[in-house]
């Protein structure tokens, strides 16, 4: 097999979640582009819908289906919603902003019940359905290099990376013997429609200042590293964890 074969995605079909913005719809693009059908899941219906007709306009099959990651019941429905799968892309994700001693409860929750809770619950009712169908799957947790370093004021996102990051390991090695693969990205700070402001700040600036590379990512620079998971050229890659940050998380402290 070629080493372009080997990154075909033809005939597969790939769930991403939060799939409304940012990094989910680039990646959508991104498997769409390597010959996936894409199923588009999150709760912006609308914002799906706009994605899938231009994924259809360039001849990439697309479907939008609601998908509340918070919800056990959503993601079963969801799931069954989607069909036969081959590739999981967990990439919902939130983040508040606040110290530490001033962080109710109920913020602490919605961002580990979407980041940690959310992705273990769809990993497994994928899981599930591909072990009673002996069916081979992969799925790609999106984690974050703020899984293996910290900053301030988001103590919740810290924490359910770094808890995102230890399931993968964990998954992978509780269900490599049903040919289920479990790797993980970890973005350093990449450019996208939400933060693309901040940057140009002098705070902003100053963290750039931190990174080797000094300057942040651009969304297609995961790519290299999303196609490998997701595709039969990462076939022997499981429990995985793959650092894309430009050096961020090597440089001196």
């Amino acid at each position: 097999m070629t080493t372009a074969k080997t990154f075909d995605l033809s005939g597969k079909a790939a769930l991403v979640t939060g799939a409304s913005s940012g990094l989910g719809m680039h990646f959508a693009r991104c498997l769409g582009e390597a010959g996936a059908s894409v199923v588009l899941a999150a709760r912006r219906t609308d914002r799906l819908q706009a994605l899938q007709a231009e994924l259809a306009a360039r001849k990439i099959a697309a479907a939008a289906i609601a998908l509340d990651v918070q919800s056990a019941e959503s993601v079963g429905q969801a799931l069954d919603a989607a069909g036969p799968l081959d590739i999981v892309v967990n990439n919902a994700g939130i983040s508040i902003v606040k110290p530490a001693l001033d962080m109710p409860e109920e913020d602490w929750d919605a961002v580990v019940d979407t980041n940690l809770r959310g992705a273990w619950l769809v990993a497994q009712g994928a899981a599930k359905r591909w072990a009673a169908d002996k069916r081979p799957g992969s799925i790609v947790n999106i984690a974050s290099i703020l899984g293996l370093r910290t900053i301030g004021q988001v103590a919740p996102y810290n924490a359910s990376k770094a808890g995102l990051i230890h399931l993968t390991r964990a998954l992978a090695m509780e269900w490599a013997r049903y040919r289920i693969r479990v790797n993980a990205i970890c973005p350093g700070y990449i450019e996208t429609e939400m933060n693309g402001d901040f940057w140009k700040t002098p705070g902003g600036q100053k963290l750039i200042e931190r990174i080797p590379q000094r300057r942040i990512g651009k969304p297609e620079e995961l790519d290299g590293a999303l196609l490998l998971l997701a595709s039969d050229a990462g076939s022997f890659m499981t429990g995985s964890v793959i650092t894309v940050d430009g050096g961020h998380t090597v440089s001196s402290l």
